[in-house]
This record gives C-alpha cells, sequence and structure tokens, in this order.
C-alpha cells in the first residue's frame, strides 16, 4: 500500500489529469494519418523516457510475477515466470505516444506476442474486450481488435537491457498504436469480456480508445 507521500503525491497527480480532462489540454483539434504522419497532432519528439505512474513503483522479484489470463476464453491460465520466458521470443521496434505529449521514435524491445498468448487461452466469440489489470491498482480497457494485432507484445527488455522496474519491469504490454496509458506497466491480469470495462483514467475524462492520430486524448 502506498505511504502517506505516495498517497498525497498519487491524490495530487489524478486531480492535475482530471483537470486536463475536463479543459481539454493540449487538444489542437487536428488529426492525421500515420501512414503519411509519423508525428501524431499535438506531440513533440522526446529522446530520453520519461516516467509517469500512479506514484507507486511495485518491487516485482521475476519469481512472484504472475500473470493470468481468464475470463471468456476456453483455457483459462496462470503463468510465473518460467511459463512466461519459456514463450516464444522476437524483437520489436516502434513509436510511442503518451497522452501528456511526448513521443520517442525507434524503441528496441524483447518480447512475447500477444497472438502467442491468444493461441494458448483461445477467447470465446462472444469476447469483444479486454480489461487489463496490474500490481499498481492500474487497470485499463482494450477492445479485441485493439489487444490483438500483430505489434503488441509483453515486453521484458528495452535498449537490449531487461525492463527496468521504472519502465514496468520485470514485464509490461505495449500497444504502441494507441496512446502509451494503453500499455500498462507491471501487469497481472488479462481479462477478456463480452462488455467494455472502463479503466482507471477512461472513468475519469480520457478516451475509451485512445488513438494518437485521431487525438483521442479525453471522451
Amino acid at each position: 500500500m502506498p505511504g502517506d507521500d505516495e498517497g498525497r503525491f498519487r491524490d495530487k497527480l489524478i486531480r492535475t489529469k482530471e483537470s486536463w480532462a475536463r479543459a481539454g489540454r493540449l487538444l489542437t483539434g487536428q488529426t492525421s494519418d500515420p501512414a503519411q504522419d509519423r508525428l501524431p497532432p499535438g506531440q513533440r519528439l522526446v529522446t530520453d523516457f520519461p516516467v509517469l505512474d500512479l506514484g507507486v513503483q511495485p518491487n516485482l522479484p521475476p519469481e512472484d510475477v504472475r500473470l493470468g489470463l481468464d475470463g471468456l476464453v476456453a483455457v483459462p491460465v496462470r503463468l510465473d515466470w518460467a511459463a512466461l520466458q519459456a514463450l516464444p521470443r522476437e524483437a520489436f521496434r516502434n513509436d510511442i505516444h503518451c497522452v501528456t505529449q511526448w513521443s520517442r521514435y525507434d524503441n528496441d524491445w524483447d518480447g512475447v506476442p500477444v497472438s502467442s498468448l491468444l493461441e494458448m487461452v483461445r477467447p470465446k466469440d462472444e469476447a469483444r474486450f479486454v480489461s487489463l489489470e496490474a500490481h499498481d491498482g492500474y487497470t485499463t480497457n482494450l477492445a479485441m481488435e485493439d489487444f490483438a494485432r500483430p505489434e503488441n507484445f509483453l515486453a521484458f527488455g528495452w535498449a537490449g537491457r531487461p525492463l527496468e522496474r521504472q519502465h514496468g519491469g520485470p514485464m509490461r504490454l505495449v500497444v504502441p498504436h494507441l496512446y502509451f496509458w494503453k500499455s500498462p506497466k507491471w501487469l497481472r491480469r488479462i481479462e477478456f469480456l463480452s462488455e467494455d470495462r472502463p479503466g482507471f483514467w477512461e472513468v475519469r475524462g480520457y478516451h475509451h480508445r485512445g488513438d494518437p492520430w485521431l487525438e483521442e486524448r479525453y471522451g
């Protein structure tokens, strides 16, 4: 549980970002096509990797990592670190775009494609959404067509090194075609659902999908 200082930081952060949603902060009113414009509207390029979270960075030794996949699936599973490491790994390169306006190009990751998870659990036909839960209490939602895209993956490494705690290590989800709040750090559960379940920021004024090129910051 967060301490007093962490709790105050979390409360202040939530109030600030809720006020951004109410005010439409950073909105340009523009849209663009990712096939033509690499940088989405209103974004600025950075070369560092900013750290944003809810004020709590769980300290998760790999041996304590568990990932549950359940809900509307034929084969619910709970994977420990050894099982996760045994899944087929791939290298990924992508750009990432944060709703707080920064974008970073050419990120090199090591991870497991979401397609491998889907093959394992076999979602039922009525599964149309997923709810994603993290160890810090964070949640977010994705439609199945966004979750199941071939470029999405569980990340274990970044820039040739194990993923650092501040960036979601030892494991996070990466969904590069949406704003980065849709890529939860310290992932612990993926629940397959028939109905949408808005997550932490979505119930606080943020868009349910979050397409950067459509500037879906708030909803």
